[in-house]
Formats: structure tokens, C-alpha cells, sequence
């Protein structure tokens, strides 16, 4: 789980690391948004989960690589939990990326525990930084963020590391999820790119 600086010493993952970016850039939506994102100035965001992860299913499944991506996550870290606050950053997002090809997806990672007992039925902790939030994300190929930064250094955070994503390996990540939460997530992604191999929740 690191920066790309961090994979150094596995020449396996440095591998796999400048894969990643490559087939990234090869999509032109995501080739934008991590473009521009440092206009933004916000110290701690990553652009990552389905948008990322579903690039490079498709790249490896050999589809165009838009195929079946609904939405782009675009994830933050700021410790102003105000609703209000939160909303002008959405505005900031959208207004800089204009017009997508799907959803953007805006979200404070430091509020998620004030709304998320309302969307899936049980409470959480708050997340102590952006790293934390995507340690909790719900599956090993999809706890996955990354960003450009303006003097042209990539950060790729992933906890899992990579070869699940590019084993096309859908594993459940028990940290915050419920069986029935992934199951769901994990057929939805079968019926899309059934080379997908799904990995039974109590395995």
C-alpha cells in the first residue's frame, strides 16, 4: 500500500504499478480528470475503485475501455464535516470536468460516517484519513486510488496491492462490508465481465 515510490524494491509490483498507470492513461475520461484534478488544490483526493479497476478489466478482457464503467469515483480528505462545505467541493469537481460519459461520484471520506448508517443499516467509525476509507472499500481489486500530481508524480494507493486486479480476482474485503452487500457487488461485476473469477465470501 503506497505511493509508487514505495513499490521500489519488488520489481514484480513496480511492474504491475506501471501497467496500471499506462492503461489509465489510455482512457481518455480518466486521462482528463487526473489531468486537471491539481487545479483543484486539494492536498489529499485520489480518482479511484470501479472507474479504475473496470479500465483495466476492460483492457484486459480486451473491450473499449468506457465499457460498463457507470460512475468515477472521486474520493477527498478534509476535516470540515459541514454538508455545505462538502457541496461547494461537488460543484468544484463538477464544474471542471463539465460533461462525462458517466456519473461522477464526489465524495468527503471524513463525513461517510455521518450518512452511512442511513444508506446500509449499520453504523461505522469515522476514517481517521483517505487511506483509511479505501482500506475499507469493498473488495482487494477495487481498494485502489490514485492521483497525478502537479510536478508529474503518480500516487497509487492500494492496501491489497495489485494482483487480484490484474488476475481479474474478485475478492471480498471483510472490513466494513456485509456478505449479502458483497455477493451482490460481485454478481453485478460477473454479468458484466464474466472472466471475472468470483471468490466465495467464506473462502
Amino acid at each position: 500500500m503506497a505511493e509508487k515510490s514505495y513499490f521500489a524494491q519488488n520489481q514484480d509490483i513496480v511492474s504491475q504499478v506501471d501497467s496500471l498507470i499506462r492503461i489509465v492513461q489510455m482512457n481518455p475520461v480518466l486521462q482528463q480528470v487526473l489531468g486537471k484534478s491539481q487545479s483543484l488544490q486539494l492536498e489529499h483526493y485520489y480518482v479511484g475503485a470501479g472507474c479504475v479497476t473496470q479500465t483495466v478489466w476492460n483492457y484486459l478482457c480486451g473491450r473499449p475501455l468506457n465499457e460498463g464503467i457507470k460512475d468515477l469515483d472521486f474520493v477527498y480528505y478534509d476535516e470540515d464535516l459541514s454538508y455545505d462545505k462538502e457541496g461547494e467541493i461537488i460543484d468544484r469537481v463538477k464544474a471542471l470536468f463539465g460533461e462525462l460519459p458517466y456519473e461522477l461520484d464526489v465524495k468527503n471520506q471524513a463525513r461517510v460516517h455521518l450518512w452511512y448508517e442511513q444508506a446500509f443499516g449499520y453504523s461505522i467509525q469515522p476514517y481517521g484519513s483517505l487511506e483509511a476509507a479505501v482500506n475499507h472499500w469493498p473488495s482487494t481489486a477495487t481498494a485502489l486510488g490514485l492521483r497525478r500530481d502537479a510536478d508529474g508524480t503518480w500516487k497509487v494507493y492500494a492496501p491489497f496491492g495489485l494482483n487480484d486486479l490484474f488476475g481479474l480476482i474478485v475478492r471480498a474485503n471483510k472490513a466494513q462490508i456485509t456478505e449479502p452487500f458483497y455477493e451482490q457487488k460481485a454478481a453485478k461485476w460477473k454479468a458484466k465481465w464474466p472472466e471475472l473469477k468470483i471468490i466465495p465470501w467464506h473462502e
